[in-house]
């Protein structure tokens, strides 16, 4: 692991040694930066995403966590004793520090499972209904004229696109909670 105070982090900046910073930290499994200003964590955010092309994840309970949370391409604010700023800020809420591993295990995996599938749906669903539509024209002579009244096709779309994501978001669940908090190597299986 590897700890950087924000005096530290200004040497970094100021005396342009990002590049070496991001060679040693490649090699820890953690970097922690503490008593670093809300504008030191925000550019520390920008230069991994920057540099590394890398999704980040930033995580605060306060304040002076609000740049940083803005910064980073998903943004969890813990609501606490410091005020509610890093909430409203952020992109996901949990109420302690403990509730991240589920947030991240459990809900992540299920969140990126569904949003795989229903992208799949909803390319067949179109590709269904304009094939349709495509050789109906073959049958009526390229005339012009509608298969489908106008009402119907507005519940054809209404229905096939608002209840098969209510009914994957409250049902689908391909592993049980214990079984993606005991096996976190699952997460990496819909990637």
């Amino acid at each position: 692991g590897l700890v950087v105070d924000g005096r530290t982090l200004n040497v970094i900046f100021q005396g342009g040694l990002e590049e070496k910073f991001l060679a040693l930290t490649k090699h820890c499994r953690s970097v922690l930066c503490c008593r670093s200003t809300p504008l030191q964590k925000s550019m520390v955010v920008k230069l991994v995403r920057r540099q590394l092309k890398v999704m980040t994840l930033s995580i605060g309970d306060g304040a002076n966590d609000v740049s940083m949370i803005q910064a980073a391409d998903v943004g969890i604010g813990i609501s606490g004793q410091e005020g509610m700023q890093a909430v409203m800020a952020s992109d996901f809420a949990i109420s302690r520090f403990k509730h991240l591993k589920k947030l991240l295990l459990v809900h992540g995996h299920w969140c990126y499972a569904r949003l795989a599938k229903m992208v799949i749906y909803f390319f067949y669903k179109n590709v269904n209904y304009v094939s349709l539509l495509f050789w109906y024209q073959f049958f009526c002579g390229f005339s012009g004229s509608t298969m489908i009244d106008y009402w119907q096709m507005i519940f054809f779309n209404l229905f096939f696109t608002s209840m098969p994501p209510l009914l994957f978001g409250v049902l689908d669940r391909d592993f049980s909670a214990e079984t993606l908090l005991g096996l976190p190597e699952l997460y990496k299986n819909g990637q």
